[in-house]
């Protein structure tokens, strides 16, 4: 990330707006993670901007590069509307990308907010996963419903549905397999689950959530799109974005896929979770390194909490 954050400030030092400026942010653009495709819709925009603003120097850049940026990362209008209603989150994404640990996080981000929460043990596959989701489930406080390792996932997710039913949750959320997106038995069993919950539980609203690892760049992208292509994904949680990350795969995933990032994980505890705010977001990008060195040392000094919604890259792990 400080290598990525020097040269971006070394582009923004350029004397002047010429292709040898344009040519530099976009490599440093790309080397960001934020990828050719979307490197270069940003750049032609930015490049309009310029000449209908008279923008003259490349220092003024900065501020508007980040305002485009930013429009494009906010999440469309209903991102959210689940919240409102009966609802299911089923949540897939591959082994180790902080899967179950973010199911934990939104168990408990919802619990503070008054939902009732249950849980579903449908990750049989992955030895000691069931126990995994179940340390999480008592150490958050809601319920959680499990079968034994190695049973139909679709079997835990119709009994589910009946317990949050029964017991009128206001949230089942739903662990999956770690699906890898090129196995095709793991996705036609998410298509299982998705039947099932269409039949037994009409009534809620389905919201498919994917988890991916920040750190693994143009990776996350692959992931995303193999997904979005098999299942029905609604959204985003970005785990794992700590300091060395370069932080341009969110930008990348939602302009290619037109898929929100909703949340971002911030750590590994409980309450470590927050909505995405594309403006801490981008601002995090685009800081300069003096400034986030001395916010870095605020933040430790003070012992902040992060407000619902908000984003601080430096406490990002």
């Amino acid at each position: 990330m400080a290598g990525f954050l020097a040269k971006l400030k070394q582009v923004f030092s350029f004397s002047e707006i010429d292709e040898d400026f344009y040519d530099e942010l976009e490599e440093t653009l790309i080397t960001s993670d934020i990828g050719v495709n979307t490197t270069e819709e940003i750049l032609d925009e930015l490049r309009e901007l310029v000449r209908e603003e008279k923008i003259k120097k490349p220092a003024e850049c900065r501020e508007a590069l980040a305002e485009l940026i930013k429009e494009r990362m906010r999440p469309g209008e209903g991102a959210y509307d689940f919240e409102n209603e009966p609802c299911v989150l089923l949540i897939v994404g591959v082994n180790g990308v902080g899967k179950t640990t973010s199911i934990a996080k939104l168990s408990n981000y919802y619990k503070e907010r008054g939902k009732k929460v249950i849980l579903a043990a449908a990750d049989t596959f992955r030895a000691g996963a069931i126990e995994q989701l179940g340390m999480w489930a008592q150490r958050v406080g809601v319920d959680m419903i499990a079968h034994t390792e190695g049973s139909d996932p679709a079997a835990v997710v119709f009994d589910a549905v009946a317990a949050a039913k029964a017991r009128g949750a206001d949230m089942l959320i739903c662990d999956t397999a770690g699906r890898l997106h090129n196995k095709k038995n793991l996705m036609e069993e998410l298509k299982k689950i998705y039947r099932i919950l269409e039949k037994e539980y009409s009534s809620a609203r389905v919201e498919t959530l994917l988890v991916l690892d920040g750190t693994t760049g143009q990776n996350a992208l692959s992931q995303a799109r193999e997904f979005a292509q098999a299942s029905n994904v609604d959204g985003i949680i970005l785990t794992k974005m700590e300091g060395t990350a370069k932080g341009g795969i969110g930008i990348a995933i939602e302009s290619e896929l037109k898929l929100d990032v909703k949340f971002i994980g911030t750590g590994e505890k409980p309450e470590d979770i927050s909505k995405f705010d594309p403006n801490s977001y981008v601002d995090s990008i685009f800081a300069e390194p003096a400034e986030k060195e001395e916010e870095e040392v605020e933040n430790k000094e003070e012992g902040e909490s992060k407000e619902e919604g908000g984003f601080n890259w430096n406490n990002v792990t």
